[in-house]
């Protein structure tokens, strides 16, 4: 029986089309929202351990989008509405932090471009996304216009649903943010890392996932640096090259300011190389100083010395 070339619609909510059609079908371009990996209607991770730097990060994401601006190595083209939701932090830490954000950036948001959903202890309990009532309480602050929604984080904000490894404890959220991204909305989910490093709880979260980032203590860490971590792109679909490389970030606090530094991790261990060799150590000393393998620092040194930066 031959097959029908014409498109099939189903309940007038699919498109079911033949190749040569599909290819031909113009589909509306995903935009970026910050450059170059944040897109329109995406779902996203970042995750670490506790007291890495994630709300850090998350806020940076959210002034940055909301106002058009920057943030780290990341651009952001226009102004587009953020609805931020933080499940446990004090409404004065939060508040501290983004005061000293709105110092630090030269680019203002706009009127009503960043809305906060806090949690306050003298108000009632955050909504739980695993359930049908919290979604519906969150749904309600969800503007037409909005572009971009972190939720911060997934332990505070996903309650029930089933225990956390297990994937049962997924699927209400899933669906929902699914149901988000149909709408057009962006969505990026922070989230603690297990002891082993990966991601806490069942590995079906990165299926529907489109970028995946893990922030990581650098081997050298000193808990007198503060806020100074790894960024490391686990899972991008679009990207590829220079962009993912991943980079170290270090944060200076001023009194009532931030500054953020960032330098690609190869450049970081390079300088980290030349001042160890100098030094006088070998190279097995070098490499267990720096949490990276002996051929690794052969080939930095044998390159160093190509370029004449060491004899």
């Amino acid at each position: 029986m031959a097959l029908k070339t014409e498109p099939i619609n189903i309940q007038d909510d699919y498109l079911v089309l033949p190749l040569e059609k599909r290819l031909q079908y113009n589909f509306p371009k995903r935009n970026l929202i910050l450059s170059p990996w944040l897109t329109e209607s995406s779902l996203n991770m970042i995750y670490s351990w506790r007291g890495v730097g994630k709300t850090h990060v998350a806020l940076g994401i959210a002034y940055a989008v909301a106002s058009g601006g920057s943030f780290l190595n990341w651009k952001a083209d226009q102004s587009q509405a953020v609805l931020y939701i933080d499940g446990e932090m004090p409404g004065d830490v939060l508040n501290e932090r983004l005061e000293k954000i709105q110092i630090s950036n030269q680019d203002m948001c706009p009127s009503n471009s960043l809305w906060i959903f806090g949690c306050d202890p003298y108000l009632k309990e955050m909504p739980d996304l695993a359930t049908e009532e919290g979604q519906k309480i969150v749904d309600k602050y969800i503007l037409p216009q909005t572009k971009l929604i972190i939720i911060d984080n997934l332990s505070c904000l996903v309650r029930s649903g089933g225990k956390e490894n297990e994937a049962e404890s997924w699927r209400e959220v899933s669906g929902w943010a699914l149901q988000k991204r149909a709408q057009g909305k962006s969505i990026i989910f922070i989230h603690h890392s297990g002891k082993d490093g990966s991601q806490r709880g069942t590995s079906k979260r990165e299926d529907i996932l489109d970028v995946v980032i893990t922030l990581k203590k650098p081997h050298d860490y000193e808990p007198s640096q503060g806020a100074r971590f790894e960024v490391h792109f686990e899972k991008a679909r679009h990207l590829h090259g220079d962009c993912v490389k991943p980079f170290i970030v270090t944060l200076e606090q001023k009194e009532d300011n931030y500054k953020w530094n960032t330098v690609t991790l190869n450049e970081s261990n390079k300088q980290k190389i030349i001042t160890c060799y100098l030094e006088g150590m070998r190279s097995s000393e070098i490499a267990k100083d720096l949490g990276i393998s002996r051929q690794a620092v052969h080939k930095h040194l044998k390159k160093m010395k190509e370029e004449k930066l060491i004899e």
